[in-house]
């Protein structure tokens, strides 16, 4: 009886001493979110369906393979939360708060995919969100960065590497999407299948397949750097500067990466993410 009394696959509890560890991990990001002028909120953690289809979009490998998506009983299609920003943007909107842009919030919490279970991937996982709301500026992205860059150095002894690139805007995307795809239509049957999904829905994701048959198609793919339209570029090259000079406190080293890529239709302009230089972080 007792073998059967397990957490759910892909969930885990926390049990006292290891909850010590994770509510330290919070704290600090919730010190830092007031040090960088973020208020905290919080959200359901469930929504309307279309609250996530709708803004990551229907081709996205979060909405299209990993939701957890189920019916109530009065028929409404509901969905545990993948990811804190749609929920924010409705909780802005529904919420009336319009009016005080900018605004700058923290939330935390548990968030839901459906996928595979392995080391550090989990079906319920946990997550600290910062939103910058009614800002677009170049200087708003660089302040982001630093921030996550600054949450790092403060939970890791690990030396980190920064990797960043730029989607470019709307022009420079849907330039850089109509060449990416004259270069691939060739390869299609080459491509793994869900990189030949891909090339028709979102032709941007295949950059980043760990395939190792598209790997080498990609290898001589255009660099979406090449399609920037000048204001664009202008506004990556000013994160970078800031970042070379200002990251250099938390982070070994920063690698300029054309494959970077995200894979929810949102994402314009620049994209980050941190290595640990062990492979893990």
């Amino acid at each position: 009886m007792s073998s059967k009394l397990q957490p759910v696959r892909g969930t885990h509890d926390i049990l006292p001493d290891d909850f010590e560890k994770f509510r330290a991990v919070v704290n600090v990001a919730r010190d830092l979110a007031t040090l960088y002028g973020f208020r905290e909120m919080a959200t359901p953690i469930f929504e309307q369906t279309d609250v996530f289809s709708r803004s990551m979009g229907e081709t996205s490998d979060v909405v299209s393979k990993e939701m957890f998506t189920f019916e109530t009983r009065g028929g409404e299609s509901v969905t545990l939360r993948p990811e804190f920003t749609a929920g924010m943007a409705r909780a802005f909107i529904s919420g009336g708060m319009q009016q005080n842009l900018p605004l700058k919030l923290f939330t935390t919490g548990a968030v839901f995919r459906y996928e595979r279970p392995q080391k550090g991937r989990q079906r319920q996982f946990h997550q600290v969100n910062f939103e910058w709301l009614g800002d677009d500026s170049w200087m708003a992205d660089a302040e982001m960065i630093l921030l996550a860059g600054h949450l790092l150095s403060m939970l890791s002894d690990e030396n980190i590497t920064l990797h960043i690139n730029t989607l470019g805007d709307t022009k420079s995307r849907e330039k850089y999407r109509d060449a990416l795809v004259s270069y691939l239509t060739p390869f299609a049957g080459e491509l793994s299948e869900d990189s030949q999904r891909r090339l028709a829905q979102n032709p941007l994701r295949i950059l980043d397949s760990k395939d190792a048959g598209d790997r080498k198609i990609l290898e001589n793919a255009p660099i979406m750097t090449d399609y920037l339209s000048e204001e664009a570029k202008q506004r990556f090259e000013k994160i970078c500067v800031l970042l070379k000079s200002d990251m250099v406190q938390f982070v070994q080293k920063i690698v300029i990466d054309p494959a970077l890529v995200r894979g929810l239709d949102y994402y314009t302009d620049t994209v980050f993410e941190f290595v640990a230089n062990s492979g893990e972080l």
